[in-house]
């Protein structure tokens, strides 16, 4: 398993333990391709997942979503015994593809036709988060230059 060392970066990141765990974990794991999904933001805010599953029905699907987690999983029903493949190109197992989600990203929605699942995700960062402007009060009053009036007056 191969890790990557994120100390110099640590040193002047802070809360972002989280992240480096994150990307280590995806360096350790290994690549399944199955099911082939595309990510597309179609928006500011808003994305969109979209996963490719030919020979699955709407009710062999599941998606789940968890705090930082989208987790897709595709059970296929046991093939009808009387049935010999020749040649059988489309895949007919089971799997569970997670994706990890940044912090305020839910799920808006899913959708399933033609072999394909969308899922619709949106940033809905809460108010108290977003960036605000602070206004800059002074306790004491203005000081005057002595050296702007001796100018004045000569």
């Amino acid at each position: 398993m191969r890790t990557y060392d994120f100390s110099p970066f640590a040193r002047s990141a802070i809360g972002f333990e989280r992240l480096f765990d994150l990307l280590n974990a995806q360096v350790a794991e290994t690549p399944d391709n199955f099911p082939p999904y595309d990510i597309v933001r179609t928006g500011e805010d808003t994305f969109r997942i979209s996963v490719a599953l030919a020979g699955f029905a709407a009710s062999e699907i599941a998606v789940t979503a968890k705090p930082n987690l989208l987790v897709v999983t595709g059970r296929k029903a046991a093939p009808e015994g009387g049935q010999h493949y020749i040649y059988q190109g489309v895949s007919n197992r089971s799997f569970e593809r997670r994706f990890n989600l940044a912090d305020y990203i839910v799920v808006e929605g899913a959708a399933f036709e033609n072999g394909m699942l969308h899922i619709d995700l949106v940033r809905h960062v809460p108010e108290a988060m977003k960036p605000r402007r602070i206004d800059i009060v002074s306790s004491a009053p203005p000081r005057e230059d002595k050296r702007l009036e001796g100018a004045k007056a000569a």
